[in-house]
C-alpha cells in the first residue's frame, strides 16, 4: 500500500497550529511519528496588537459576502504561512490529504471562517491554503474540503482511532479539557454533533453554576489555574512565568497546600455536577440544573429523541484526562469526583431504578463508566480521519 497518500491532520488554535501525519491500519487510525508546530507570530504580517472586528458586526455580516479588512487580511496571511510551513515540514513527496480543525463560525460551504471572536475572518481559508501549497509545489491528493471543530474531531478520533474509546460502545459522552472544553456525543451507535443537539443539550462552555461561574472554568487548564490564582493570591501572569500549571497545583494539593486543596475541591465538585447533568439530561431531558452563559439563548427543550438512554461510557480527554489519571490514588481529584458523581446519581429523582443500577453498583460508581482517553492530540487525529472519510464519501 505504498501508493497511499500522506494524511496530515492540523489543529489551528488561537496562537499556533499543530500538525501530525496520520497512519491507518485495519484496526483504525493513529498518530504517526512526524509532528510539526508553528506559532503564528513567527510569520510575516502578524500583528501582536491585532484587534478583531467587533463580534456583533461579524455576526451581522455572516450571511453576506464577507470582505475582510486590511488588518484581517494581514493576520490571515500569517496564519496561512504557519499552516503551509507545518505541512512542508511533514511533506514526503507523496500527494497529501489534509484535514483541518479551526475555531470560529464557518462559512456556509464549511471552507472558510465567517466569524471569530479572537482572530481574523478568513472566508476563503481552504482556497487560500490550497493555492499557497500549490505555489510551494505541494500536490494535494484531493481538495481541502472543509474546516471542522475540535469537539467534533475529538469524537471522531474516539470513534475511529485504533484505541478510541467510543468505538466499542453504543452510547457515550466525551469531555475534553485543554485551552477550552470540547464535548462529543455518541448515541444509538452514531456520533451526534452537539450542533445538531443544541435544541436540547447545551455545550459545557454554555453553562454556569449556581454561583454564575462558567463550568468551562473547572475543565480547562487556564480555568483551573485561575481558580488557584484566586485562592493563593498569586497572579495568573506570575503562575505562568513560574510554570505553575494544573499538574503542579495538583502536586501541591497532595502536599496539603490549602489553596491547591480548595482548588481541586471546587473542580471535583463542579465536574461531577457537569457529568451528572449530562447523564440526567440524556435520560430524562433538560431540567434547568445550570444557568445559561448567554441569557438570550433559547432554553433547551426537555424533549428529545434519545430519552431513556443510559450511557455506557463517559470519556475524559486531553489535558483534563491526563490530570485525572495522574490524580488516581491521591484522593485529591479522581476519588472525590467519582464519589460525588455516584452520590448525585443515587439521589436523582429523574433517573429510574434501571438507570441507577447501571451507573451505581454496591453504592459505588460503576468502575467501567468513566474512562480516561489516551489519544494524543485528538483534534488533529480527528481532522485527518475526517478528510479521509469525506473523500471516500465524495467518491461514492
Amino acid at each position: 500500500m505504498t501508493d497511499r497518500p500522506l494524511i496530515i491532520g492540523l489543529d489551528g488554535g488561537a496562537t499556533k497550529v499543530s500538525a501530525w501525519d496520520i497512519g491507518q491500519s485495519v484496526d483504525g487510525f493513529h498518530l504517526g511519528k512526524a509532528h510539526s508546530q508553528k506559532t503564528y507570530s513567527d510569520f510575516p504580517h502578524f500583528d501582536p496588537g491585532f484587534t478583531p472586528v467587533n463580534i456583533q458586526t461579524q455576526l451581522k455580516e455572516i450571511d453576506s459576502t464577507i470582505i475582510p479588512i486590511e488588518s484581517e487580511q494581514n493576520q490571515g496571511q500569517a496564519i496561512i504561512g504557519a499552516f503551509v510551513e507545518t505541512i512542508l515540514e511533514l511533506n514526503t513527496g507523496k500527494p497529501i490529504v489534509v484535514g483541518i480543525g479551526m475555531p470560529g463560525l464557518k462559512t456556509p460551504d464549511g471552507r472558510g471562517i465567517a466569524a471569530m471572536a479572537n482572530g481574523p475572518r478568513m472566508p476563503r481559508f481552504c482556497d487560500d491554503l490550497g493555492n499557497a501549497l500549490s505555489s510551494q509545489g505541494i500536490q494535494l491528493a484531493a481538495q481541502i474540503n472543509r474546516l471542522g471543530s475540535d469537539a467534533d474531531y475529538c469524537g471522531l478520533g474516539e470513534e475511529c482511532a485504533e484505541d478510541g474509546l467510543f468505538k466499542s460502545v453504543e452510547n457515550g459522552y466525551y469531555l475534553g479539557g485543554g485551552t477550552g472544553t470540547a464535548d462529543a456525543l455518541k448515541l444509538g451507535g452514531n456520533l451526534v454533533p452537539l450542533d445538531t443537539a443544541k435544541s436540547w443539550l447545551l455545550k459545557s462552555w454554555e453553562m454556569v453554576n449556581q454561583d454564575q461561574v462558567a463550568l468551562e472554568r473547572f475543565a480547562s487548564a487556564g480555568g483551573i489555574q485561575s481558580i488557584y490564582s484566586e485562592y493563593s493570591g498569586i497572579s495568573i501572569a506570575s503562575l505562568t512565568t513560574e510554570a505553575i500549571y494544573p499538574d503542579v497545583i495538583l502536586e501541591r494539593a497532595t502536599q496539603k497546600e490549602e489553596p491547591a486543596l480548595r482548588t481541586f475541591a471546587d473542580v471535583s465538585l463542579n465536574l461531577a455536577e457537569l457529568l451528572f447533568e449530562r447523564i440526567e439530561t440524556i435520560f430524562s431531558g433538560w431540567s434547568g440544573r445550570f444557568g445559561l452563559i448567554n441569557p438570550n439563548r433559547e432554553t433547551p427543550s426537555s424533549e428529545h429523541s434519545f430519552l431513556g438512554t443510559i450511557l455506557d461510557r463517559i470519556i475524559i480527554g486531553q489535558r483534563l484526562g491526563d490530570l485525572l489519571e495522574s490524580s488516581k490514588g491521591s484522593e485529591k481529584f479522581w476519588e472525590p469526583l467519582v464519589c460525588q458523581l455516584g452520590n448525585l446519581i443515587n439521589k436523582s429523582d429523574k433517573l429510574d431504578s434501571t438507570a441507577k443500577s447501571a451507573y451505581v453498583i454496591n453504592d459505588k460508581l460503576n468502575p467501567d463508566l468513566v474512562r480516561i482517553s489516551t489519544l494524543r492530540d485528538a483534534p488533529v487525529l480527528g481532522a485527518g480521519i475526517d478528510a479521509v472519510l469525506y473523500n471516500k464519501e465524495d467518491q461514492t
